[in-house]
């Protein structure tokens, strides 16, 4: 949620920045709020301040044994009238404050400026794609015959749904294992197991809850949602909380099931396993002072592209545009991981910092050194998606034979296998 601050004091500035992202602040209802806030405030404080000084002036007056009734009858004649000013003013604020969550986060201003994934810039590149002396051939195609069954998992649960068997199911369960392993034994990141069903209040802390709750499967009569990336309870885990400064930053991985109705997805990446319903993902979460969120983005970005070099996987890492980024997002860095089989890039982790919007609507803040308190700043990203992952070695160190090559990073979890072939 952005600093109602920062719109009272330069609300074209802050108008103009949304509009680099495409969205367009409604100004009008902003500055009819802030007069009716202001209005009322004003009068409240005004009667507040009046009703102190008259209660002054009853205490003195009963302290010397005079009459204070005539004060007393003014402090009852306001009461009414204050009851209700409070009341409207509550309201107000309650309005202004479900405007706040609607709006997107302001772009850091080294966020290049564009409209789609077309004005991205490319940061880097990791390893070279391989050159194949054979027909190269999609996940699908390579991991049907090795234990990849979308068939069954359509008879299950309809589309969407993969059911993986043998020694697919193990080498994805390695890769779980091995994400983890290397960020807590290399990364310094503390390991969390975490609710996959979480309250409203806490989607809406990372997200807004309102404008996206369509992309969520809901648990029916219950005021819980299946996590569609577990940023979500993570993140919350800070929720309502201060904080010790010197506890900072905090770095937390976790490994769940993400859920998602992919409901503006239709007719897109429909083959495979690049957009379903159900896949895995082990994710990275730093909660870190202020000061620091941009050098712990550059930090956490590296730390998942390390799993892509382990694992011998050619990547890009590009700058998301003003136009392209998340909704809670201030700077966001996607990974892409090379695959042979579309002859494409594709997203395999997004690294984002939030900076403290997302800690604004949690509530979420820190002691610093002055003792007072502000707001944490937010970062996460994907280390990484297990079945994209999954994919991308299908695809990248598949053989003529129909076998797939095991990357060395992943044998010892494989017990030394160092290829998977059809039984």
């Amino acid at each position: 949620m952005l600093d109602v601050q920062l719109l009272r004091s330069d609300l074209q500035a802050v108008a103009k920045r949304l509009a680099d992202r495409g969205y367009a602040f409604p100004a009008a209802e902003f500055e009819k709020l802030e007069a009716g806030r202001k209005a009322v405030q004003t009068e409240t404080e005004a009667l507040q301040a009046r009703r102190n000084q008259l209660s002054k002036q009853v205490g003195q007056l009963k302290a010397k044994g005079e009459d204070a009734s005539q004060f007393m009858a003014q402090v009852s004649a306001g009461a009414d009238r204050l009851k209700a000013l409070e009341q409207d003013l509550a309201a107000m604020l309650g309005e202004l404050d479900e405007l706040l969550r609607v709006i997107p986060n302001l772009p850091h201003a080294s966020v290049p400026v564009g409209k789609s994934p077309e004005d991205n810039p490319e940061l880097r590149r990791g390893g070279t794609p391989r050159t194949f002396v054979f027909p190269v051939r999609d996940h699908v195609d390579v991991g049907t015959a090795l234990g990849l069954d979308f068939e069954a998992a359509s008879r299950i649960s309809g589309a969407r749904f993969v059911v993986i068997r043998g020694a697919l199911a193990q080498l994805h369960r390695a890769l779980t294992q091995f994400m983890l392993d290397t960020h807590t034994r290399e990364h310094g990141y503390t390991e969390v197991y975490v609710p996959y069903l979480v309250t409203g209040e806490c989607a809406d802390g990372v997200s807004s809850l309102e404008k996206f709750r369509g992309d969520l499967f809901k648990v029916e009569g219950r005021d819980l949602y299946l996590v569609p990336t577990a940023e979500y309870p993570v993140t919350n885990i800070v929720r309502e909380g201060i904080v010790p400064g010197e506890k900072l930053p905090l770095k937390f991985v976790c490994h769940t099931p993400c859920f998602r109705s992919e409901a503006g997805s239709h007719g897109k990446d429909t083959r495979g396993m690049i957009r379903q319903h159900q896949f895995e993902k082990v994710e990275l979460v730093q909660v870190v002072h202020p000061q620091r969120s941009y050098q712990a983005l550059e930090e956490l970005t590296v730390h998942a592209e390390t799993i892509l070099k382990r694992l011998e996987l050619p990547y890009r890492v590009v700058t998301l545009c003003t136009g392209d980024m998340g909704f809670s997002a201030a700077k966001t860095y996607d990974i892409e991981v090379w695959l042979p089989g579309q002859n494409a890039y594709r997203e395999i982790s997004s690294c984002s910092n939030f900076e403290a919007f997302q800690a604004r609507r949690m509530q979420a803040r820190f002691r610093n050194e002055k003792h007072k308190t502000e707001f944490v700043h937010t970062l996460n990203g994907s280390g990484l998606a297990v079945g994209r992952t999954l994919v991308a070695i299908l695809e990248n160190f598949q053989n003529a034979d129909g076998s797939v090559a095991v990357p060395e990073a992943l044998r010892p979890y494989l017990g030394g296998t160092s290829a998977i072939r059809a039984s």
